[in-house]
């Protein structure tokens, strides 16, 4: 059975902890021994595997590939770090990067989670006063000798089609709580959920702004490694290989470049950077320091995605909550203000 990939959090970890014993002079495959000791189970298994093939003379990013439990882009860049003799900047690059990336997927979760919440909640409060309170009111009318008429009786009739699908409505709800749930629970669920939306819609307005984030910010770490930029590209298109538009536009940007046009034009042909960020790339390649201002283009880009995902939240949740109230108070008018003219006839 394959087995999963670790999380963003655990290869940081590994990979922070791996460099860390690099710097301090300490053998991989004895570094990978001393990590086992502090784990236990299934962490605790695959860090003696590594450190057992490490014994045996394998190369570390051979080692990683055959266990299955790195993403591609992992051991591509811990390949490129031991070819170019910088392992261990390439892993402490490696452990910012994910822990970006699940930092990252956090806010995000938690951003969507309560409009989710509160749509349900809304959704329930209505559908209530459509089956439950509005039969009561129409109760009221008849016991005044009168009965609902006009909106007040579609919103009756469209409570009695609700009341008769209700059982329906409720596994349907069910459902969806459930799927919430599992979602939140199970990682495998997760992934294909996310991973299905990424096929569909993964490179379209705030999505797009991340996936170029993470793709600066993977180039950045592949000419801090020791790549050209033509190679940086290549290796970073790796990133995207779950998002078939942006896969298409890393390709093509790659071609562009093997051709001979410069990194900043391909990049800005390929819809991947704007002007502004082009620019400051331009100065970053002539002054030597791409690879800070990649870094810098990456977190501008993640700032604005950012940015743009708390402004929409912020006007979904304000528009979901007058949206419900406004149909509440039609619902309520509708059968409270037909039973104050009769009290005041009656009166």
């Amino acid at each position: 059975m394959k087995q999963e990939v670790l999380t963003n959090f655990q290869i940081a970890d590994i990979c922070r902890e791996m460099a860390m014993m690099i710097h301090a002079g300490v053998g991989l495959g004895d570094g990978l021994t001393l990590l086992s000791e502090e784990e236990s189970g299934d962490m605790k298994a695959l860090l003696e595997n590594l450190g057992h093939q490490m014994d045996e003379g394998t190369v570390f990013s051979d080692a990683l590939k055959s266990c299955g439990r790195f993403p591609a882009y992992v051991t591509a860049m811990t390949a490129v770090g031991e070819e170019t003799g910088r392992l261990e900047e390439t892993l402490l690059s490696l452990a910012q990067y994910y822990e970006d990336r699940e930092m990252l997927e956090r806010q995000i979760s938690s951003a969507l989670l309560y409009p989710s919440i509160l749509m349900i909640l809304m959704l329930t409060v209505i559908v209530v006063l459509l089956t439950k309170v509005m039969p009561m009111f129409e109760a009221a009318y008849q016991s005044l000798g009168a009965g609902l008429t006009g909106m007040a009786l579609g919103l009756l009739k469209l409570g009695e089609v609700l009341n008769s699908l209700l059982p329906i409505l409720c596994i349907l709800l069910g459902l969806v709580v459930g799927s919430l749930i599992v979602c939140s629970v199970s990682r495998s669920v997760r992934e294909r959920v996310v991973g299905l939306w990424y096929k569909v819609r993964g490179d379209r307005g705030i999505a797009r702004k991340i996936n170029d984030s993470r793709f600066v910010q993977a180039m950045s770490m592949g000419v801090r490694s020791g790549l050209s930029m033509e190679e940086a590209v290549e290796q970073s298109v790796i990133v995207w290989e779950e998002i078939p538009q942006a896969y298409d536009r890393g390709k093509n940007c790659l071609e562009d470049m093997r051709t001979g046009t410069d990194p900043e034009e391909a990049l800005l042909k390929n819809g991947i950077l704007s002007p502004a960020a082009c620019r400051l790339l331009s100065l970053g390649l002539k002054g030597g320091n791409a690879d800070a201002a990649m870094e810098e283009i990456s977190r501008r880009l993640a700032d604005e995605a950012a940015f743009d995902m708390e402004r929409k939240i912020s006007r979904i949740e304000p528009a979901m909550v007058l949206t419900t109230s406004l149909l509440v108070g039609l619902i309520l008018l509708a059968v409270m203000l037909p039973l104050i003219n009769i009290m005041s006839v009656i009166g």
